[in-house]
């Protein structure tokens, strides 16, 4: 079974598995697809993270690891310097060490089993023959038109041929993205004829680190650019910081949630934030955590609040408390803070031995949260709010992964000629203030928001599921698991249902503001539900009837053995396939 956020990349999935590919060949094939297919929401300049079981080990959740950190010139020094007190959210400054492409490929070489050349020719044929413009990636081209005329001329020849935005449905090419993953290729076909897999998969890692891809982006970042600031500054990665990036694999962080083990990322990156809302909520009754009802509603963003403020106050890639805050107690005294009307206060709880420290917060208009919901936002600047792809797959063996790619949009920083594609602009979620758990450090990975997650029961994986979103991510993934764990709902019932998330916390995406007490509500919860969540205090903004949560998920029954995939519906994109 195979579920992603685009029909072509389900497809190329499915193809892999057909063809006696395992899970792992077909989750990389579908990624590199993704980077095509969706270059609005991720590509090869970006990073991604995941969680996988194999059949070999089903009880053991490993974390793939592909979060660059911040380059070694990337210092709150340097952009103070350049005139700046928040990280732009577009431009080459913004851009943590690419890490999706190593991690991949980390993945294919020590669990897949295809040759690179086998996996990359689906990616390979659609950015060379093409593929149909997704009306999304126009109007995103569309609302950063002047930015690439005027400020990013590469951008503009890449994404603008003749000086137009291409329609929807279109066939588009990028040679230049064909060309790069040809030399990643040739770079493993060039060792002689009795090298491994494992080794020609290295060469080709070799050539992304410190070959070929590490000098154009190197080369290309020196000239200053126009970023989200409104000001023009260079980029500071080199090819020094690429070559010593490795993605990796690590422990899934776990925790239990009504007999099922849920596995996620560590406290470098948002995913710990699930575990908690899980443990806040684990201790009310069934009826408080029925996201259909007003009590099940507040209760769900009031618990939300609570963790996403522990996020702010200590996550980040240094000494998290982590155990302490998935604790019993801990979570108990963070149940009982919720009432029966909304907070309008960010309140991270206090661990021994550690100080909260919050940011500045910034607070911003109505109409601004506004623009930031649904689909992603792309600003005339570049500035994206909302991100990111999914994947999810199981195979014949046992075999399962979940993965969240992102970063390198094309909206992220200008195009690189030479490779076809930009970086990415995930360093924008350290803060620039000192001592907070996620300020800037050279060398350390940002906080990411990308967060997979899979699911457990009787040491069996049962589900892998995830979601674009940002912040959003957990937020959504927290309805599926309550609705499907808790209510009964099957895997599509659950994608489908109304969703519903708070803005009352610092966004992870420049200019970093919240909104006290924001809820934001898809219109299908119905006018008496809204209307209760307002007379609660919520400050609750109306979504549309379709337009918040882009889930997948696959499912396998240990049971029965039946295997079952579901994916978003939402904007006629996402795609489940299987046999």
């Amino acid at each position: 079974m195979t579920a992603t956020t685009h029909w072509i990349a389900t497809a190329t999935g499915q193809a892999v598995l057909e063809r006696g590919g395992n899970a792992f060949d077909a989750a990389t094939a579908a990624a590199f697809v993704l980077h095509v297919v969706e270059p609005h929401l991720n590509g090869p300049g970006g990073d991604m993270t995941g969680v996988f079981v194999t059949a070999d080990a089903p009880s053991e959740p490993i974390v793939l690891m592909g979060q660059g950190p911040a380059p070694s010139a990337a210092t709150p020094e340097h952009f103070a310097a350049e005139g700046l007190d928040l990280i732009p959210g577009a431009g080459a400054l913004a851009a943590a060490v690419p890490g999706a492409v190593d991690a991949w490929l980390l993945l294919l070489r020590d669990h897949g089993t295809w040759e690179l050349e086998s996996v990359l020719t689906f990616a390979i044929d659609y950015a060379r023959s093409g593929h149909p413009l997704l009306e999304r990636v126009s109007l995103t081209i569309g609302s950063v038109a002047d930015l690439f005329t005027v400020h990013w001329p590469t951008s503009r020849e890449r994404w603008m041929p003749n000086g137009r935005v291409p329609a929807a449905g279109e066939v588009v090419t990028n040679e230049a993205h064909a060309t790069t993953l040809d030399r990643l290729v040739e770079a493993g076909d060039a060792l002689p004829a009795e090298s491994s897999r494992e080794q020609r998969i290295d060469a080709a890692r070799a050539a992304w680190s410190s070959g070929f891809v590490a000098e154009a982006v190197d080369a290309f970042v020196r000239e200053p650019h126009r970023h989200s600031s409104g000001t023009d500054h260079a980029g500071v990665i080199t090819a020094h910081d690429m070559a010593a990036f490795s993605a990796g694999f690590e422990p899934a962080l776990t925790s239990q949630f009504r007999g099922y083990t849920i596995a996620k990322t560590g406290p470098w990156g948002q995913g710990p934030v699930l575990l908690q809302m899980l443990a806040i909520l684990d201790g009310f009754d069934d009826e408080r955590l029925d996201p259909s009802t007003a009590l099940g509603a507040h209760t769900i963003l009031e618990a939300e609040k609570l963790a996403m403020a522990d996020r702010e106050a200590y996550y980040g890639d240094g000494v998290v408390p982590i155990d302490a805050l998935l604790s019993a107690d801990y979570s108990a005294e963070r149940r009982a803070l919720i009432g029966d009307t909304a907070s309008l206060e960010v309140r991270p709880g206090r661990v021994p031995g550690f100080e909260p420290v919050m940011p500045h917060l910034r607070e911003e208009s109505a109409e601004a949260a506004a623009a930031g919901v649904g689909e992603p936002t792309v600003s005339s600047v570049g500035e994206t709010r909302g991100d990111t792809c999914h994947i999810d797959v199981v195979d014949r063996w046992g075999n399962m992964v979940s993965a969240t790619p992102s970063g390198g949009w094309l909206q992220s920083s200008p195009t690189i000629p030479s490779l076809g594609f930009c970086l990415g602009s995930r360093l924008q979620m350290s803060w620039l203030e000192s001592g907070l758990a996620s300020s800037l450090v050279a060398g350390k990975r940002p906080r990411t928001t990308l967060t997979p997650t899979l699911v457990l029961r009787d040491g069996v994986a049962v589900s892998a599921l995830g979601s674009p979103g940002g912040d959003q991510q957990d937020q959504w993934q927290l309805l599926y698991l309550l609705r499907t764990l808790v209510g009964g709902y099957t895997p599509q019932q659950a994608i489908d249902a109304p969703a519903f998330h708070t803005t009352s916390f610092a966004g992870s995406f420049w200019p970093r503001t919240w909104t006290p007490g924001g809820a934001v509500v898809e219109d299908r919860l119905g006018d008496e539900l809204i209307a209760e969540l307002e007379a609660r205090g919520h400050r609750v903004t109306r979504a549309g009837g379709w337009a918040l949560g882009r889930l997948s998920s696959v499912s396998h029954d240990p049971k029965t053995g039946v295997l079952s995939a579901a994916a978003n519906s939402r904007g006629a994109q996402g795609y489940a396939a299987g046999r």
